[in-house]
């Protein structure tokens, strides 16, 4: 019998109070870490410096000031900003006041950004004056325009003007000790964010107060982190709410290092200069930090450990960032739940295998975070569950604590991705027999060439695995005899040449006929703002080729 049905001594007199439960929130972590550690440095941006208690003091005045404009539950204020203290602030300071943060992707056009301003009914704007030349052509297309509010970073000394008041200004007329209100529900939104829509218009994910607390606890379960950790901001914090670290920093007491722009003179400078110990970033980031020119590169005296999400880093790239002191730890993860949520989970007896062994596990995407509750790679249809055998490829699908609360304003987008129970990621993966699940290909860029299916990550790791290469993407080409053909775009390394004929041979050594690219480019690749390769953009210069 059910628990509702047969009442026990267990559920008489035993009823929730509050003394005995709160909702989770992010806010309880800034809260308490202040009170503890009200003197420990929070923040550094540049020449700046905040302690715990000038950053909590920081974003109640935040909230005061927005809750004095009429800002309150339900509202959505969105910001548009780097990596900077203000966008650190917003985190707490909004949902102080029951509003819903909405972070803006920097790299978005006016359509795009009009767009998710108008769908999110946004009250208040946030605009770092880097920013005010797409804003004002933003603000144009927009019949109700938002109270704008200007960010000035002294490190910017370009840009307009186009608010109302200035961020600091605004702050000044807050009150440092606002008496900020708990949610009533931990199932209150906290912020939105949405998805890069390369088809069609994006959608707005909805993440709860509830999910954003246990993801920035997963993180320090998962990463092991310790108090005090020094943690460098290479990873937009407008992505997946910065995969959460935002919270997770502040709960593990930590100190967060501002970066506006991701170059690796300044990541290994700031690493050097201010002892970092943590950083996260795309597989595009690693690449970078190990082709950095010579005299760019730093020895550390300590190991730093960097989380990076979607495809594993080739072996080379593996290699070359143990060499300079980094640890690696590669997660997956989407936009609908929280950032990563799942890790390869690295075990003590695999230390002592070689490099190639080590890179190959560390290709595979891993296992659930703590907090999450399943993990399944299944039929799309049935959801049934496909062999652990490392081969039989089917969805990859999650549940539990860390998944989005949905679409905003989308039911029918909602009830899709949630069918059956379970989130629909649009992943296509294998289930390794140790229970690891290991990515082959998003559904929609498996290349079916007459008849056979060929993932792209794998095609792509032989290219990657050729010394001269530096970045790799595979697409489908159209072809009138086999349907559609592997078509591989490739980055050399500076200073490297290497013949198409070379590749070709490469790639022949290590693949089956069927899988062999036809058709090779040389050029740089398309990016997202968070480095993922824009292969929609591929797609479409293969089918021009």
């Amino acid at each position: 019998m059910s628990a509702e049905s047969t009442p026990s001594k267990y559920d008489t007199n035993l009823d929730r109070n509050p003394a005995n439960y709160q909702p989770l929130t992010p806010l309880s972590l800034l809260e308490r870490t202040a009170d503890v550690h009200p003197d420990r440095v929070a923040v550094i941006h540049g020449d700046q410096r905040w302690t715990y208690r000038e950053l909590y003091a920081r974003c109640r005045r935040l909230a005061s000031a927005l809750a004095a404009r009429g800002i309150g539950y339900g509202d959505t204020v969105s910001i548009m900003a780097p990596n900077t203290p203000a966008m650190l602030e917003a985190h707490y300071g909004v949902p102080m006041t029951g509003a819903v943060l909405n972070e803006l992707n920097i790299r978005l056009d006016p359509e795009a950004l009009a767009f998710i301003l108008k769908h999110a009914e946004t009250k208040v704007l946030f605009t770092d004056r880097e920013f005010s030349g797409v804003i004002k052509a933003t603000l144009e297309l927009l019949d109700d325009k938002p109270l704008v509010i200007d960010i000035d970073d002294p490190a910017i000394t370009h840009g307009d003007f186009l608010g109302e008041i200035e961020y600091e200004a605004l702050l000044a007329e807050g009150d440092p000790d606002y008496a900020w209100e708990m949610p009533a529900d931990e199932w209150q939104s906290i912020s939105l964010g949405y998805t890069s829509g390369t088809t069609g218009d994006p959608k707005g994910v909805v993440y709860s107060h509830r999910g954003a607390w246990m993801n920035g606890v997963n993180n320090i379960l998962t990463w092991d982190l310790p108090k005090g950790s020094v943690y460098l901001w290479t990873l937009p914090m407008f992505h997946c709410s910065g995969w959460c670290f935002p919270y997770t920093m502040v709960a593990a007491a930590g100190t967060q290092v501002c970066l506006r722009r991701v170059e690796a003179k300044a990541i290994f400078d700031a690493i050097e200069t201010h002892g970092v110990t943590h950083l996260c970033g795309a597989p595009t980031v690693l690449g970078l930090l190990v082709n950095a020119p010579a005299e760019v590169k730093r020895n550390f005296d300590h190991k730093i450990q960097m989380m990076t999400a979607a495809s594993a880093p080739p072996s080379s790239v593996i290699a070359g960032m143990e060499a300079m002191g980094f640890e690696i730890t590669h997660v997956y993860g989407l936009t609908e739940v929280y950032g990563p949520v799942v890790v390869c989970e690295w075990k003590p007896e695999w230390d002592a295998k070689p490099l190639e062994e080590r890179a190959r596990i560390k290709a595979r995407q891993g296992v659930r975070y703590a907090l999450q509750q399943g993990l399944t790679v299944a039929d799309p249809e049935t959801l049934e569950p496909v062999p652990a055998d490392g081969q039989t490829m089917g969805e990859v699908m999650m549940r539990g604590n860390i998944t989005m609360k949905g679409y905003l304003k989308n039911k029918s987008a909602t009830d899709k991705a949630f069918a059956g129970g379970w989130f629909h990621s649009g992943d296509l993966g294998v289930m390794h027999p140790d229970g690891y699940i290991e990515l082959k290909d998003r559904s929609k860029d498996i290349i079916i060439s007459g008849g056979e299916n060929i993932s792209s990550i794998e095609v792509e790791e032989v290219l990657y695995s050729h010394p001269a290469v530096m970045e790799a993407a595979v697409v489908a080409r159209p072809d009138e005899k086999w349907g559609e053909t592997p078509c591989a775009f490739i980055t050399l390394k500076p200073g490297s040449t290497v013949t198409e004929t070379e590749i070709r041979e490469h790639c022949a050594k290590h693949l089956a006929r069927f899988k062999l690219p036809k058709t090779f480019v040389f050029t740089d690749l398309p990016k997202t703002s968070t480095g993922k390769v824009q292969k929609f953009v591929l797609r479409e210069r293969a089918r021009g080729l």
